[in-house]
C-alpha cells in the first residue's frame, strides 16, 4: 500500500497505518476499497425521473470520488472525521457496524453542578407555576449541558456526499445528521435509531399543563438541494416512548422527529424506507412564518416507504409540492392522531397509499387541516379496499372541509404499484438491509 494518498481509508479502529496524512486516522487489513462494480452501493446514483430529486440535474452523490476519498468508518468519532475530510471534493463513506455517537452515556455531556432532581424540585408547577417559562440556575446549567450533547451529537453532512450502510447491520443510534447548506448527498441502507435527547426543558407555559420539549432529530435535510435518503430505517428502537418516565405529569420527551425537510430546502426523493415506532415523524416545512424561504421549494417525493405504528406527521407538510405515493401505513391502535397533515400553502398529492387501520379507527381521521389548502388524492387503499380519503374525511370531520385539487400532476415517477401489493413488497423490499 502506498504511504500517500491512501487507497481505502478506515476511520475510527485500533490499528494505525503510519505515512498517510493526518486525515487518514487508521486501517483495519484487509481493507476493502469501494470498486465501480454493479454491486458497490456507493456508485450508485438517483435514476432519472426518480421523484423531485431527479430534476434539474439529479442525485449522484459521491459516485465520483476517486480512491482517496473513499472512508470506512466503524466509530461515530472516525465518521465525523470523514465528513470533514477532503475538502468539496465527492467522497463516499461506507458504515460498519452501529455508531454510537452516546457511548458514554448523558453523564459525559452534564454540566458541572447540574443536577436533575434538583431541577424536578425548582420548577415543580406546585413551586413554579404555569404562568412563566423557567429560569434559574439549573435551568442555566441544563442549557449548558444541552449544549455539550449538541456538539457531540450532530454530524453535518457536506456537499457531494454518499453515506452507505456496509451489509444489514449498519446503522447510527444518538446521533443526528444534518445535512444542512449542501447540494448533491445520498444517505442508504442505515438504521438510524432516534437520538435521546439527555437534558428536555420543561415549558409550563406548554399548553394547559406543561411540556418537556425535546431536540435532535435523526436526519435533518436544512436549506439542501438534491438529496436521496433511500432503504433506511428509522425508529426509537430501545427506547420507544412507551419506556420512557413522566414528570410533572407529563410525558418526559426525549425524541423529536425521525426525518425534517425544513428552510428552503428542496429537491428531495426519499423512498424504500421504513419510519417506525415514533410520535412526531416527518415534517416538510417547520414553520407558517418561513414563506420567504418556502415558497417555490420543499420539493420532496416520498414513495415506496412504510410508516408503522406511528402517530402523526407520515408527513405534516407546509408550503411545498409534495408527491406521496405508493406507501403502507400500519396505523397503531393507540393514539394514533393522523397520518397527512395539510398544512399552510401546501400541495401535497397523495395517491395509490396503502393503509391498514385496526378497528376503531375512521379512515376519516388519515387528513388532518391545519390551514386551508387544496390536496389531490386518489387510488388510495384502506384495509384492501379502494377509499375516497377526501370524501370520509369531509364526512366524518366536523368542521374540516378539505377543499381538492393541489394544483400540479406530478410526472417524476419510476414506477408505480398497485396499492395492494405494497403491504407484501415493502415487507420484503424496504428499509435497511433490503438492497439487491
Amino acid at each position: 500500500m502506498r504511504t500517500h494518498g491512501c487507497h481505502a481509508r478506515v476511520m475510527g479502529t485500533a490499528a494505525s497505518l503510519a505515512g498517510c496524512t493526518a486525515l487518514v486516522l487508521s486501517l483495519t487489513a484487509p481493507a476493502a476499497a469501494a470498486g465501480t462494480g454493479p454491486r458497490d452501493l456507493g456508485r450508485h446514483t438517483l435514476p432519472a425521473g426518480d421523484g423531485w430529486a431527479s430534476a434539474d440535474g439529479g442525485t449522484t452523490g459521491g459516485a465520483a470520488a476517486d480512491a482517496a476519498h473513499v472512508y470506512t468508518v466503524t466509530t461515530w468519532a472516525g465518521f465525523r472525521d470523514a465528513l470533514a475530510a477532503g475538502g468539496d471534493a465527492p467522497k463516499i463513506i461506507r458504515v460498519v457496524g452501529t455508531l454510537d455517537a452516546t457511548e458514554g452515556g448523558c453523564e459525559t455531556f452534564e454540566a458541572p453542578g447540574y443536577d436533575f432532581d434538583r431541577y424536578l424540585a425548582d420548577y415543580d408547577p406546585a413551586v413554579w407555576g404555569y404562568e412563566k417559562e423557567v429560569s434559574g440556575p439549573q435551568e442555566d446549567l441544563r442549557a449548558a449541558s444541552a449544549r455539550n450533547q449538541d456538539r457531540a451529537v450532530k454530524a453535518f453532512v457536506p456537499s457531494h456526499t454518499t453515506i452507505v450502510g456496509v451489509g444489514r447491520g449498519a446503522g447510527i443510534t444518538g446521533g443526528s445528521l444534518q445535512i444542512k447548506d449542501a447540494d448533491n448527498v445520498i444517505v442508504r441502507n442505515l438504521t438510524l435509531e432516534s437520538p435521546l435527547d439527555c437534558f428536555p426543558q420543561w415549558d409550563p407555559t406548554d399548553g394547559a399543563t406543561g411540556a418537556w420539549n425535546s431536540e435532535y432529530d435523526s436526519m435533518v435535510v436544512h436549506g439542501s438541494t438534491h438529496v436521496w435518503i433511500d432503504h433506511n430505517t428509522f425508529t426509537d428502537g430501545r427506547h420507544p416512548d412507551s419506556s420512557l418516565p413522566r414528570h410533572f405529569g407529563e410525558l418526559y420527551q426525549q425524541h423529536d422527529g425521525e426525518l425534517d425537510v425544513v428552510r428552503g430546502a428542496d429537491l428531495v426523493t426519499a423512498s424504500w424506507n421504513v419510519f417506525a415506532d415514533h410520535d412526531k415523524t416527518l415534517m416538510i416545512g417547520n414553520s407558517d412564518s418561513a414563506g420567504a424561504t418556502d415558497r417555490g421549494r420543499l420539493r420532496v417525493t416520498l414513495h415506496h416507504n412504510v410508516f408503522k405504528n406511528v402517530v402523526e406527521r407520515a408527513p405534516r407538510v407546509r408550503f411545498g409540492k409534495v408527491d406521496a405515493y405508493n406507501n403502507h401505513y400500519v396505523v397503531p391502535g393507540d393514539g394514533y392522531a393522523y397520518s397527512f397533515g395539510i398544512g399552510a400553502e401546501s400541495q401535497l398529492v397523495a395517491e395509490k397509499n396503502s393503509f391498514r387501520l385496526p378497528e376503531g379507527v375512521p379512515a376519516g381521521k388519515i387528513l388532518k387541516k391545519w390551514k386551508e389548502a387544496p390536496v389531490t388524492v386518489g387510488g388510495n387503499h384502506v384495509n384492501g379496499r379502494a377509499v375516497d380519503l377526501l370524501a370520509v374525511h369531509n364526512a366524518e370531520v366536523p368542521g374540516e372541509v378539505l377543499q381538492s385539487g393541489a394544483g400540479w400532476t406530478p410526472t417524476l415517477r419510476t414506477r408505480v404499484d398497485h396499492p395492494r401489493v405494497l403491504p407484501a413488497l415493502l415487507a420484503h423490499r424496504a428499509g435497511a438491509g433490503r438492497l439487491r
